[in-house]
């Protein structure tokens, strides 16, 4: 027999979508923010084709364009190098988006699976959890990823694991608190009562009803993240040259201001309109996402 599909359980879902879309809307700012992280996004995933100089991208030199202020041929400038500032850039969005991407969603994963466990478990099981997490919280998330990074070494890889195992605490205090309000819930205890599997009733009928929180964090999170793979950058223990990233684009540069100040303009406005970006998707997205933020 084949299953046939009531139209009607199909509407309010697209009810509920169009509705969060008419909210969103209403805020102009939230545009803007949904505007700027797709300009974003596409800068990360076509950059490095689209960059006018793809040769500079590889490392390549022209030293006898060293210094160029901003001209038609070379919209921001060259480098110390003689390389294309903006090539730089465009392919450096790559490398920082998808590092503080990569950040978020480790951070999120490792954060919601501790605090689910410790807010659904409770008793000396919550207690050990979460004085873990107080613990990693007492240690700025920047030293301990800067510790972290020095120990494992430079490369895309290590940075994004170091800056991770100092992103989590917040999603486990989050996701626990969602967890210990929701199972409560009467649906909990009728799943329970029916005899459902402890798994199963944590992960089909308490975590989906913590995504909404957990995807308004990462989205703040995101500019975050790619402030701190920057700041890494910037100290010398993250991406290292030649491969451009925003933070070290910003550590070379440094030397040169306020003389060529062009060499430091394009990755530090790449970085702020990425960050302005995603913090205005992120509350955006808690107006229509979070509840508690609805009047």
């Amino acid at each position: 027999m084949s299953d046939v599909i009531d139209p009607a359980e199909g509407a309010p879902r697209s009810d509920k979508l169009r509705r969060a879309l008419f909210r969103y809307r209403q805020s102009k700012l939230s545009i803007l923010g949904a505007v700027l992280v797709g300009l974003v996004l596409f800068f990360t995933a076509f950059g490095t084709v689209l960059a006018p100089y793809p040769e500079h991208v590889l490392g390549g030199l022209d030293t006898s364009a060293r210094f160029l202020p901003p001209s038609w041929a070379h919209p921001f400038g060259t480098n110390e190098l003689g390389q294309d500032v903006l090539s730089l850039v465009m392919a450096g969005t790559t490398v920082s988006v998808l590092a503080g991407f990569g950040v978020v969603l480790i951070g999120a994963v490792i954060g919601t699976v501790v605090g689910a466990i410790a807010g659904f478990a409770g008793g000396w099981i919550d207690e050990i959890l979460m004085r873990l997490t107080d613990l990693t919280l007492t240690i700025p998330g920047l030293i301990l990823a800067m510790a972290i990074a020095a120990a494992l070494g430079a490369g895309f890889g290590n940075m994004v694991i170091a800056i991770s195992l100092s992103w989590w605490p917040g999603y486990a205090r989050l996701v626990r608190g969602e967890v210990l309000s929701v199972r409560e819930e009467v649906y909990v205890t009728a799943a329970r009562a029916i005899g459902a599997k402890p798994s199963r009733v944590l992960f089909r009928h308490i975590l989906p009803n913590t995504i909404s929180p957990i995807t308004v964090k990462m989205s703040l999170d995101m500019g975050f993240a790619i402030l701190t793979v920057a700041a890494l950058g910037f100290i010398g223990i993250g991406v290292r040259p030649p491969t451009p990233e925003w933070g070290t684009l910003l550590s070379i540069s440094r030397a040169y201001m306020p003389d060529y100040w062009w060499t430091a303009m394009a990755p530090g406005m790449a970085m702020f309109l990425a960050v302005f970006g995603f913090n205005l998707l992120g509350d955006g997205l808690r107006d229509v996402l979070d509840p508690k933020a609805r009047r």
